[in-house]
């Protein structure tokens, strides 16, 4: 069943409690009508998000919790309490925030990564990474999937932006990393989807420009008073 995201578009389908979508059956809907656009995967955020989803279209879901804890910057799945919670809804993918920024407890992530092998040594897990030195780490920690997710939103990566000089980063991933990329994060149009899948990523994670219609207005709109 993952093997059928392989050069094809994944969809982020998430709506967190501040946002106007917000809503568990709202997000098995999004999930359906990307399926209907043909999507081939879907990323979603909470256990209910996840449930509601898998009972409405069958296409493999990355899952994930996003949690904020004190003293910590990691918020995406960042400690074993997310990943057992997320066990509940079977996620074909976990992902696993897996920079450098600073994390619960002052675990590190290859602890964590050790803690998860050994209660579930067959879940696939997917690296949510900043920097190419972070994809390279995840590389040799065992995660299944390095993602570009974070590029550009942690303080070791601020500035960066992922469609820098044709897309430089992935392309020096693709090169020196062996394990699936899938390219995520400010892949906001279908000429940069179609960029990034020729430059040889597994696969490709569109959210906000598809998901999240009060940000997609605001670019009309915007576009309307900046004239």
């Amino acid at each position: 069943m993952i093997e059928g995201i392989k050069g094809e578009l994944i969809v982020s389908c998430q709506a967190l409690e501040d946002e106007p979508l917000h809503s568990s059956f709202i997000m098995s809907r999004m999930a359906l009508a990307a399926r209907e656009g043909g999507a081939k995967g879907i990323r979603s955020n909470s256990v209910e998000d996840i449930k509601a989803i898998k009972e409405r279209v069958d296409l493999p879901v990355i899952g994930i919790i996003k949690r904020d804890y004190d003293g910590a910057d990691a918020f995406i799945t960042p400690t074993m309490t997310e990943v057992d919670e997320l066990m509940e809804a079977k996620p074909e993918i976990i992902a696993i925030d897996a920079t450098g920024s600073t994390r619960p407890q002052g675990e590190s992530l290859s602890d964590l990564m050790a803690k998860i092998k050994e209660k579930y040594p067959q879940q696939k897990l997917m690296a949510d990474c900043s920097t190419l030195e972070e994809m390279r780490t995840a590389e040799q920690l065992g995660f299944d999937f390095i993602g570009t997710t974070l590029v550009g939103y942690t303080q070791q990566s601020k500035g960066i932006k992922i469609e820098s000089n044709d897309f430089e980063l992935i392309r020096k991933a693709v090169e020196t990393i062996d394990k699936p990329i899938i390219a995520e994060g400010n892949i906001d149009t279908p000429e940069k989807v179609k960029r990034v899948l020729d430059i040889g990523v597994y696969s490709v994670v569109v959210g906000s420009a598809i998901t999240r219609p009060q940000l997609i207005t605001k670019k009309f709109v915007d576009a309307i008073h900046n004239e």
